[in-house]
């Protein structure tokens, strides 16, 4: 699983140094796509390969799959981190999530999410948690 949250920045070869404490998680590969909130998503192989069966489990036939389909697959490289734990951030990817230079990456349990830090640090981030109204949201879920 992965945690925490880490403030860096992409080198002049657009290149993303993985924190420490996710690169052994990683296995020396991942994938790297765009992710929901215009952020990236990091995977290890293996949990992409299971998002990829709960996507192929999903009806093609609604317009809103298919749209997600494109978003998620079509722009999902396999990458390989190099020996000082980096990996190249595509120019299309980076582009997406408004990435300059400086970044902040974070620990989502299953993935490792790629945030512009300009965007992250906006005070109007939606990812801000109003408590009440998330705490409403997940009592759905049992939580």
């Amino acid at each position: 699983m992965f945690m925490g949250t880490y403030n860096n920045s992409l080198d002049d070869k657009d290149r993303l140094i993985v924190p420490s404490k996710h690169r052994n998680k990683l296995g020396g590969s991942c994938v790297i796509t765009k992710g929901l909130d215009k952020c990236l998503y990091i995977y290890t192989v293996n949990d992409w390969e299971k998002q990829m069966e709960k996507v192929a489990a999903l009806p093609e036939s609604d317009p809103k799959v298919r749209a997600f389909i494109r978003h998620f697959c079509a722009n999902a490289q396999e990458c390989d981190l190099d020996k000082q734990g980096r990996v190249k951030v595509p120019a299309s990817l980076k582009a997406y999530a408004g990435i300059d230079r400086e970044l902040v990456t974070m620990g989502a349990m299953r993935k490792i999410e790629i945030w512009s830090k300009e965007l992250w640090e906006s005070p109007d981030n939606s990812d801000r948690m109003d408590s009440e109204e998330y705490s409403r949201a997940l009592s759905e879920y049992n939580f």
